[in-house]
């Protein structure tokens, strides 16, 4: 098969690259996944995520490597395996990050990458469902809305929050350089009160193109290569090997795991690791899979009695009551992402804006992906490092592409990232210490009044500390020897070769990267068209 631009991964940033370059009639476009169709119901129903997480063939069931900073513990590492990719499986958060993140970027020498440059291609993406103004997008394919429904426990945090000194923030994404700490309601990737996925937003409408050709069950091997030009993909499918033609580019959308993982096997990457795993060295760039982040989260708890929580509500005839709101209202539990109201605020005194991300959510569950909500009413924050400096790295295990690579995060390196998560957590105590809280909070059940040092809450942060499933910067951008590609998303060194997906983040955004790894795709998509323009008109 042939094609001007053959796209690896139908995840959050390949459905919108293959919606872009596909509205011109004249682009030949192929779309390639290892997955399936989205057919699960548990993806539309967006409280569902908690199904997904673990399942069996959604995900790619990844496991990250035993880590000395979580105490030798091996971890689920959940990424999408099906159209929409992690967009599919995730919490629904819609937060940009804060404008300081991208004038960083750009900082650190890419050009067209800072705050300003890139909040045209937010509002590009979005079609949203509030009130119109200069802030949202409203004709763009990414449903984004308000939540629907604003639970007793959650206003409670909100106003602790407020007694902590924290600014209330009606808009989360609308939000000024320099801001201290501050608080508010989630917005979501939702529409009406069903999932908003970047296969629902953008691919959907454009698979009846008849330039778009989207294969499923595809396993790409290798980028074909001829000299330092990527000129196709090779891929299985049905127990037989295909291939992809492309006449302009290669576009590499696999994600922070799958775009190094898949350099590497062609041939891209680390000499020396090439070496060790047996693949021929095609072009030596020595950053492809390193620089890895990730936002490392851990859970402060606290049991309560007389107001509502979702552990209730989750079990018999309430939640059939539930069940009801939803089918017949569109609203209700089953309309909840990951969490409906978000904090920001500054653990460490030096930090110069908030360091910490603090999701509340009004109940709680037991620890890992199955996220088995507990019998007896509590609430939740999760915490997490807004800028780790711990990195670490994804490298191929071996030449075959259905080895799972190395995923090592390096959680909690450096020292600075453990005073955060130590300081984190005495944070949260404080604000579920607030007076809001009080006639309602009546124990800390995680991490438990025993656990008071600094090493026992570091202790505690490495037992039960987890990924927040933000994967990034293992393909970074940039003009320094470790980069990968450059600031239009050129592979070093390479022609007809771009990687466009949140592993091109220089550094991890502070907050959740669902809607930045959109914005990337989005700008991604603007910088092939406008060189294709270029190219033709020299």
């Amino acid at each position: 098969m042939q094609a001007d631009y053959v796209i690896v991964g139908a995840g959050s940033a390949g459905c919108v690259l293959a919606n872009r370059l596909s509205e011109d009639p004249d682009n030949r476009v192929i779309l390639l996944e290892a997955g399936g169709k989205d057919w699960n119901p548990y993806i539309h129903v967006p409280a569902g995520f908690m199904k997904l997480l673990d399942h069996p063939t959604i995900t790619w069931g990844f496991k990250a490597d035993k880590e000395s900073g979580l105490n030798g513990r091996e971890i689920p590492y959940p990424r999408g395996r099906v159209l929409g990719g992690s967009s599919s499986i995730n919490g629904m958060i819609y937060i940009r990050s804060q404008p300081e993140d991208y004038d960083h970027w750009a900082q650190l020498g890419n050009r067209g990458w800072n705050g300003k440059d890139v909040f045209p291609f937010f509002r590009k993406a979005e079609r949203w469902e509030g009130p119109a103004d200069d802030v949202h997008g409203k004709d763009g394919p990414l449903y984004t809305a308000p939540g629907r429904d604003k639970p007793e426990l959650c206003q409670v945090a909100i106003d602790a929050g407020l007694e902590m000194g924290w600014e209330y923030r009606n808009d989360l994404n609308d939000l000024p350089p320099g801001l201290g700490d501050h608080i508010g309601w989630v917005q979501q990737t939702r529409g009406g009160r069903f999932r908003a996925s970047t296969a629902r937003s953008y691919l959907r409408p454009a698979m009846g193109r008849a330039n778009l050709q989207v294969v499923t069950g595809a396993l790409v091997h290798r980028v074909v290569l001829e000299g330092k030009r990527a000129v196709g993909v090779e891929f299985s499918r049905g127990g037989s090997t295909e291939r992809a033609d492309a006449a302009r580019e290669v576009i590499l959308s696999a994600g922070a795991i799958g775009s190094p993982h898949m350099l590497q096997l062609s041939g891209v990457g680390d000499p020396d690791h090439l070496g060790d795993i047996g693949v021929d060295v095609a072009h030596a760039l020595p950053g492809v899979g390193k620089n890895f982040q990730d936002h490392f989260i851990v859970r402060v708890q606290a049991d309560v009695e007389g107001i509502g929580t979702l552990n209730e509500r989750s079990r018999g005839l309430r939640f059939v009551g539930e069940l009801m709101k939803f089918a017949f209202q569109g609203g209700g539990m089953l309309t909840y992402g990951a969490s409906l109201v978000a904090a920001s605020f500054k653990a460490l005194p030096e930090s110069a804006t908030p360091d910490v991300q603090g999701l509340f959510s009004s109940g709680s569950f037991s620890p890992g992906p199955k996220r088995q909500m507990d019998k007896t009413p509590a609430m939740t924050t999760g915490l997490w490092q807004m800028r780790p400096e711990s990195c670490g790295h994804v490298l191929a295990q071996s030449a075959d592409p259905r080895t799972q690579p190395v995923i090592n995060p390096n959680y909690l390196a450096e020292e600075r990232d453990r005073r955060t998560v130590i300081a984190s957590i005495r944070m949260a105590r404080d604000w579920f210490a607030q007076p809001a809280f009080q006639p309602y909070v009546t124990g800390e059940k995680l991490p438990g009044k025993d656990v008071q040092t600094d090493d026992e809450i570091l202790h505690f942060a490495r037992e039960v500390g987890t990924t927040v499933f933000h994967a990034s910067c293992s393909c970074r951008m940039g003009p320094d020897p470790m980069s990968v590609v450059d600031d239009r998303l050129r592979v070093h060194g390479m022609e007809g070769l771009r990687v466009i997906d949140a592993s091109i983040m220089p550094t991890v955004t502070s907050t959740n990267t669902n809607a930045p790894t959109i914005m990337i795709a989005e700008k991604g998509a603007a910088m092939v068209k406008e060189d294709a323009r270029a190219a033709v008109a020299a």
